[in-house]
């Protein structure tokens, strides 16, 4: 911590304060002013009860908007920080401060690499095989009380011997408020890491996607002491299928809570997004759980997009640290006339708070794909609804 605080002193002597300040202002306010002006009002302002050409500027204006500043498709990237952690280069005007500074960055390449490195990847090895090993063991023990209890130790012991890995320190919180048998537990999504550290201090039954390699290794050798529900994400039909058997594992309040990332990819813990709304269809307690990790010491964020499960794998080992914060928040259930969109919407809004993240309702699928048409839809048709209201449909006003 005093290495990293006298680094980043040498970084701000070395640039100046306009420029610091500039930079700061354009990470917390945005490259531009946006106007959150609604359509109702800014269109209706203009038409003044006619159809106007003039329209056509609004959302010609809304588009430059978005691609200027898009809130989407930048939480599918690292977060920018504000100062130096002696991993890389945030800014450009930061190159060559001073060459004491280079000094104390190539010592940390020289400590991250030639130092925990190598320790890291020996721990790591010891770790899977001892997952594989003990899994394979504690299978064939018949069911029953005595399989299910080696099979949560061997899984806690395996997730904090992971962490230890990454030299992790985490946080955990309210530990009143942790999820019960028979529950569903739903936290916001970063990276492959977030099931390690809450496995580390609780057993889950699994709800995600099917991975191959590393990833696919563990899964199959969890999947040999405890049940877990696995999809194809293209697959649709094995969804209602994980729909069906949820109902079937929260029935049956002896089982292991359910543990679903509701966001179903990784975003990169700076907001929270839309949660899918099947996880809170199904019924059943809601145990929400909030992480936050510290980007000053390593990204634990996973772009899948850009980088493999390796290539992440070697990025995390070289950080300097894990660090994160884990709240457990009070369990959630449906209220009466509540739908399971905006029961989704409410539980997702208490995790944002509790991380002090933002709340988007974007899904966050659009970073393999599109947007929908039917958003589009939406918006043609909240205008065509203002141009209707306003009577120029059918009187031939046009402005």
């Amino acid at each position: 911590m005093a290495l990293q605080k006298w680094a980043t002193l040498q970084i701000e002597e070395g640039v100046k304060k306009q420029k610091a300040m500039a930079l700061e202002n354009l990470i917390s306010t945005g490259i531009i002013q946006r106007d959150e002006t609604p359509m109702e009002k800014e269109v209706v302002g203009q038409c003044r009860g006619c159809f106007s050409l003039a329209d056509v500027m609004y959302f010609s204006k809304k588009g430059c908007e978005a691609v200027a500043e898009d809130e989407v498709t930048r939480r599918f990237s690292s977060e920018e920080l504000l100062s130096w952690n002696l991993l890389s280069r945030t800014n450009a005007n930061l190159h060559h401060v001073s060459w004491k500074l280079a000094a104390v960055w190539v010592t940390g390449i020289l400590i991250r690499y030639c130092l925990l490195l190598p320790f890291r990847i020996c721990l790591s090895v010891f770790s899977i095989l001892l997952l594989v090993l003990a899994t394979t063991v504690v299978g064939r023990f018949p069911n029953g009380r005595v399989k299910g209890w080696l099979s949560n130790q061997v899984q806690m012991i395996c997730a904090t011997l992971g962490i230890r890995c990454l030299s992790g320190l985490v946080h955990f919180h309210n530990r009143e408020n942790k999820p019960q048998e028979g529950g569903i537990c739903v936290a916001n999504h970063t990276s492959p890491l977030d099931v390690l550290i809450l496995a580390s201090d609780r057993c889950y039954s699994l709800v995600g996607q099917v991975h191959g390699g590393l990833l696919g290794v563990i899964q199959k050798s969890c999947m040999r002491t405890s049940q877990h529900v696995l999809f194809e994400r293209s697959e649709m039909k094995d969804r209602h299928l994980v729909r069906k058997k949820i109902r079937e594992h929260i029935a049956d309040k002896a089982k292991l809570p359910i543990l679903i990332f509701p966001e179903g990819t990784c975003i990169n813990n700076t907001s929270v997004m839309m949660f899918k709304k099947g996880s809170f269809e199904v019924g059943g307690t809601i145990h929400p759980v909030a992480i936050k990790y510290d980007p000053r010491f390593g990204d634990a964020f996973w772009n899948s997009t850009k980088h493999s499960m390796m290539t992440y794998a070697f990025n995390v080992l070289t950080s300097w640290a894990i660090v994160c914060n884990v709240w457990y928040l009070p369990p959630m259930v449906k209220e009466e006339e509540e739908d399971a969109v905006h029961f989704a919407d409410r539980v997702k809004a208490v995790i944002a708070a509790r991380a002090g993240m933002s709340v988007l309702p974007w899904d966050g699928g659009l970073k393999r794909k599109k947007v929908k048409e039917s958003f589009k839809e939406e918006q043609q048709k909240k205008y065509c609804q203002i141009v209707i209201e306003n009577g120029s449909v059918g009187n031939g006003n046009v402005c």
